[in-house]
């Protein structure tokens, strides 16, 4: 039997303006810019992948948004692990993007997330389906 998650896969932020973020991380940071929306934007931090996702309801405390961490699985754990999870925590968001994904809640309340995939697959699922405006960016 396999260990379940694997490492972190990649980190949404919820942000109330695109352009500030993004200029932020791109520009005080150094996160590589990999794709843009209108609504978002993809970045590197290394080997971390990171999500800005435009969110009007943004303030200055925490709340019901978008913002989740997100773990890696290995194919071989990933059945296994979603049907626990599912059975055992409260599901917060049906998967509606490429690659599986299980949206759930930890005993706190913050949340979860565990996906197959990474950025490579992300950008070649956009590069094939073009949607949202999104531009892909090559190294």
């Amino acid at each position: 039997m396999g260990t379940g998650v694997t490492g972190l896969n990649h980190i949404t932020l919820a942000v109330a303006d695109l352009d500030r973020s993004l200029a932020f991380y791109r520009d005080v940071l150094g996160c590589v810019v990999r794709a843009i929306w209108i609504d978002g934007a993809y970045l590197e931090a290394g080997t971390l992948w990171l999500c800005l996702s435009r969110d009007d309801e943004v303030r200055s405390s925490p709340h019901a948004d978008y913002t989740h961490i997100a773990f890696s699985v290995s194919d071989a754990d990933y059945g296994r692990l979603s049907d626990r999870v599912m059975t055992e925590c409260t599901i917060w968001k049906n998967n509606k993007s490429e690659g599986a994904s299980t949206y759930f809640l930890d005993p706190d309340g913050h949340k979860l997330e565990i996906h197959l995939g990474e950025l490579k697959t992300r950008l070649s699922h956009y590069r094939e389906n073009p949607s949202k405006g999104t531009r892909v960016f090559e190294r």
